[in-house]
């Protein structure tokens, strides 16, 4: 863990910066885009995110959980609404529709959260995410974001063919970024992914360059509801608040993991203060057409990645992003970071997650009976992953955006095994 001054400070908290818009601008774009809102629409939700994740993550970082730990758009929702957003005309619905249901199942579940908070029910939600699901979660999660980021990191022209200049940029980027971390010295190391995000979108712009041009956020367009007014589609309703339940998994492992990394045991009321700020943040999030919120467990990866621990820097990350969020040209230069480049930063940012998925297991025993409790949810979820979503289309459209999430299916086995197995 480095020392701050006043040369470190502003570095870590422009890289804190990056992150954080790296993680959020791909969110509210790809929603946008499966449910076809307008470009002006698309570009009031990225403004929307900014301003909220920014907010939500110093929030989180001076009252909440109170770790350096991202606060930003859920993955385990961010895939169900791209599900149900596709399955639109397969369900017969309209966009308004789906995106109603799913906006008052999130609200739902995010009033739900902060009930937990305020009747002091978090020990409940822990018992049901043991130790065991929390590793599986951490497994899976490692597993579905290098696998996303890998396909990220590759252009993919609008053919269906693959840009082999682009995509061997993205993997020379990752052996620069993986070299300054292990072979680097300990400034370089510790600021390797700021160093890539920089050197890899100046030398992106110079090979590059008709990819380069910028976009204009006018921020004209419908802030409230933009998917859809809340209604009474139950199927929907069921699915998203399933989902925004699941959700809790996050804050969970996302405390236990920082607690061990920064070597102490979780303050029981760090849960509780995080549980109702995410649920506050859920439930704004469905008024503005954005993923719902929870502690990103994957910045687990990036500290142990930058070794700059302290929570001045984040701090800072996240009132920036909030700023950024307030004045639409300083988005419009930002958007040009190149999709590739920060999607092959960020896979070497988050190869360190797996590393605290394989330490969450340390010192557990298996044998050959209870390897099951890892195994089978951990496969299960892969297996999932790495199967077409279209072969669960011909199931109801209830159950299909919940048995085609390889994350979500993992920890519900790994929580229905916990539960109902003996295995002491």
């Amino acid at each position: 863990m480095i020392k701050l001054t006043r040369l470190t400070t502003p570095l870590a908290s422009t890289q804190w910066l990056f992150f954080i818009f790296a993680n959020t601008i791909v969110v509210p774009i790809s929603i946008g885009a499966a449910f076809e809102l307008t470009p002006d629409q698309i570009a009031v939700t990225l403004r929307s995110s900014l301003l909220f994740t920014g907010a939500a993550c110093f929030l989180q970082g001076w009252i909440g959980h109170r770790y350096p730990i991202m606060e930003g758009h859920s993955g385990i929702i961010w895939g169900l609404i791209l599900n149900l957003g596709m399955s639109a005309s397969s369900l017969g619905m309209s966009f308004e529709q789906i995106g109603g249901g799913i906006a008052t199942g999130i609200l739902l579940a995010g009033i739900v959260t902060m009930m937990l908070a305020v009747f002091n029910l978090t020990s409940f939600v822990q018992k049901i995410f043991t130790p065991m699901v929390s590793s599986v979660y951490l497994f899976l999660l490692a597993f579905q974001l290098i696998l996303t980021f890998f396909k990220g990191m590759l252009k993919i022209e609008p053919d269906g063919t693959l840009n082999v200049a682009v995509s061997l940029f993205s993997v020379a980027l990752v052996f620069f970024v993986s070299f300054l971390k292990i072979k680097g010295n300990a400034f370089l190391g510790n600021f390797s992914i700021l160093l890539g995000i920089v050197v890899g979108w100046i030398l992106y712009l110079l090979l590059f360059p008709a990819a380069g041009s910028a976009q204009a956020v006018t921020g004209e367009g419908s802030i409230i509801f933009p998917l859809g007014k809340p209604n009474l589609e139950w199927g929907i309703i069921l699915i998203a608040f399933l989902g925004g339940m699941m959700n809790l998994s996050n804050t969970i492992a996302s405390i236990q993991a920082a607690a061990k990394l920064y070597k102490e045991e979780p303050d029981p009321s760090a849960f509780r203060r995080s549980f109702f700020l995410t649920g506050s943040y859920s439930a704004g999030a469905a008024l503005l057409g954005l993923v719902s919120y929870a502690p990103f467990t994957s910045t687990i990866g990036f500290l142990e990645s930058t070794q700059i621990f302290k929570r001045k820097p984040f701090l800072i990350g996240g009132a920036l992003i909030t700023i950024l969020g307030i004045f639409p040209p300083l988005v419009s230069i930002l958007v040009t970071l190149p999709i590739t480049v920060g999607n092959a930063v960020l896979f070497v940012a988050y190869l360190q997650l797996f590393g605290t998925a394989l330490k969450s297991i340390q010192g557990t025993a298996f044998d050959s009976k209870t390897i099951f409790r890892i195994a089978a949810p951990l496969l299960l979820g892969v297996s999932i992953m790495n199967t077409d979503p279209a072969i669960f289309e011909s199931l109801s459209v209830y159950i299909s955006p919940l048995l085609s999430n390889g994350l979500m299916m993992g920890i519900l086995l790994s929580i229905l095994l916990e539960a109902f197995v003996r295995w002491e």
